[in-house]
């Protein structure tokens, strides 16, 4: 019989479990329903933000909206900067409760705005947990997946936020034009009910975490569980404040010091493609001339081929490798973007959004899946920390831009920034081999495999 340790783990003494992908389904299944919930909250105000210009009751305007978005934005700005440094003191687990605890209370206080000015606030606390639960998610999946499946796996993951999108656009198409857009935001307090207790009961804590905290006993345990490599004080990484610092001063050691700008560049670029997206496709769809509901019905398409983006882009990553699969998604989204300025008939219209929503999304998460071809396993928390945390200013200027766009009457200037801000960011993720080739790393990321090695090996 074996005997377990904290979180239903077997002890030390436990015959390892072979690392397979179905070792890692526990952790991505949690993880998964985490990040449903981030891409529900997320995307509700653009699914809702028509319904909400027409209440004359709130007093929304375009570009106060645009305002409300960056707020949010900014506020997932702090968080990814916070959570990624701040691990070691709380844990992996309790950090994503935290998270998904905070959004929901943001979502909460939207649900009972009365102005502008408190929506803004009730968004900017949601922006808090959503910032911190995406890397915190990414982290723990990369570092629990078998080698040669981190892509693949970081896909999947992915396919949460985009479901999430499209069950946020259903009840702003269904929920909000019948019961009121506040009832949109009262279901985004539901994570706070469902996945908190599942998160608490269910999730691992990280083995490289535990291991720094002392806890060697229960990283092993943890380890032998999910078939990972027993991790070492070399992988592990440093706690307290100077280990925090020494890690954000590991970015820019010599192996990384310019392949990080670049993979910051790339991040700005994506989360500016999708979050000025997700917050007003369906506006500048409808000024365009499309309805309203053919306008947000356009977010649920784009998410539906953000689904299936993931699924290709993970498989094609593990062989082709991460930077090269995003840099062409990159284009790709350009020419989707550009095709979208033209009045395309509906049908039309329908099919470009969703392709574009293929490339889109990918794009934007094969820049994570590159990280871990330039840090290793006690950088890989810090690394996406400040990839995602210094990516967010561009999540802040695209729903600001549209909102500028939209006060002006140009909304289809938003068509060509799109377009541009994708050849940015496939030029950034392209330089990001030579980068690592001129710090003296030779990167793997364009060659067959992505990634061999979760974070607690170190490789």
């Amino acid at each position: 019989m074996t005997s377990t340790g904290a979180a239903g783990a077997p002890s030390p003494l436990s015959h390892p479990s072979p690392h397979t992908f179905r070792t890692v389904l526990p952790v991505l299944a949690l993880c998964w329903l985490a990040v449903f919930f981030d891409g529900m909250d997320v995307n509700i105000y653009g699914a809702v933000m028509p319904h909400m210009l027409d209440d004359p009751g709130l007093g929304l305007t375009p570009s106060s909206a645009g305002t409300i978005g960056s707020w949010t934005t900014f506020g997932m700005l702090i968080g990814a900067l916070t959570a990624g440094n701040i691990t070691d003191w709380l844990g992996r687990r309790p950090m994503l409760v935290g998270s998904v605890t905070v959004f929901s209370l943001g979502s909460a206080l939207c649900a009972t705005a009365g102005s502008p000015a408190l929506f803004g606030a009730g968004r900017f606390v949601a922006g808090l947990g959503l910032g911190g639960l995406m890397p915190l998610c990414l982290a723990m999946v990369m570092e629990f997946a078998p080698p040669r499946r981190a892509a693949l796996t970081t896909g999947l993951l992915m396919t949460s936020y985009h479901a999430g999108g499209m069950v946020a656009t259903a009840l702003g198409l269904t929920l909000a034009p019948s019961a009121g857009w506040r009832w949109v935001f009262w279901a985004g307090v539901l994570p706070a009910v469902i996945a908190v207790p599942l998160l608490l009961m269910l999730l691992p804590e990280s083995p490289g975490v535990l291991l720094a905290r002392g806890d060697q006993a229960e990283a092993d345990a943890v380890a032998d569980r999910y078939g990972l490599p027993r991790p070492t004080l070399v992988e592990a990484p440093a706690a307290g404040a100077k280990g925090r610092f020494d890690a954000v001063l590991a970015l820019f050691r010599p192996e990384a010091r310019w392949a990080t700008p670049l993979l910051w560049l790339a991040s700005f670029c994506g989360l500016l493609l999708v979050y000025g997206v997700s917050t007003w496709l369906p506006q500048m769809m409808r000024a365009s001339g499309y309805g309203l509901s053919s306008s947000v019905s356009f977010l649920l398409v784009i998410n539906a081929g953000g689904i299936v983006g993931m699924l290709i882009a993970g498989r094609t990553a593990d062989r082709f490798g991460a930077v090269r699969v995003s840099a062409i998604w990159f284009v790709l989204t350009a020419v989707g973007a550009l095709l979208l300025k033209g009045h395309l008939p509906l049908a039309a219209t329908y099919v470009v959004v969703a392709v574009t929503g293929i490339w889109l999304f990918s794009a934007q998460v094969m820049v994570y899946a590159a990280t871990n071809t330039v840090y290793p396993g006690s950088e890989r928390a810090a690394g996406l920390g400040w990839v995602t945390g210094v990516g967010r200013t561009g999540a802040v200027v695209g729903p600001w831009l549209g909102g500028v766009f939209a006060a002006g009457g140009h909304e289809s200037w938003g068509f060509t920034t799109f377009a541009l801000t994708g050849l940015l960011g496939a030029t950034a993720i392209a330089f990001v081999p030579l980068a690592a080739r001129l710090g003296g790393r030779r990167s793997t990321s364009a060659g067959a495999s992505t990634v061999s090695a979760s974070p607690a090996t170190g490789r």
